[in-house]
C-alpha cells in the first residue's frame, strides 16, 4: 500500500444500489445543464477578456491625456497602460478564482 492510502481514513463503501442511483442521478443532472454550461463557458471567456481590456484601455486614454496636457520626459500612457494591464489581470484572477471555488463547493455538495 502506499503513503497516501494508509493516511485515509476508510469509508464504508455504500450499497451497490445507492452508488449506481446516485451516479445516474448526477449523470442525469449533467445532461440537463449542457446548454447552461456552453453558455456560461462562453459567457466567462467574455467576462474574462473584457475585466482585462477595460482597464487597460481606460489606463491608455489616461495616459494619452495626461501626455497631452502635461508634455515631459515621462510616458504617462505607457505607465498608465501597464497599470490598466495590471488591475485587469488582478481583477480576471479574481473572477476565475470565485467561480472555481463556486464549482468546487458545488460539486463537493453533489458528491455528498
Amino acid at each position: 500500500m502506499s503513503d497516501e492510502s494508509k493516511n485515509k481514513p476508510l469509508r464504508p463503501k455504500p450499497p451497490l444500489s445507492q452508488e449506481v442511483g446516485a451516479k445516474a442521478e448526477r449523470k442525469l443532472r449533467a445532461q440537463r445543464h449542457v446548454t447552461r454550461t456552453v453558455w456560461f463557458g462562453l459567457g466567462m471567456m467574455g467576462l474574462i477578456g473584457w475585466s482585462v481590456a477595460i482597464p487597460t484601455l481606460l489606463g491608455a486614454v489616461l495616459g494619452l491625456w495626461l501626455d497631452q496636457r502635461y508634455p515631459g520626459g515621462r510616458s504617462w500612457t505607457l505607465a498608465l497602460l501597464v497599470v490598466g494591464l495590471a488591475i485587469g489581470c488582478w481583477n480576471a484572477w479574481y473572477w476565475v478564482s470565485k467561480e472555481d471555488k463556486a464549482m468546487r463547493e458545488e460539486q463537493e455538495d453533489n458528491d455528498e
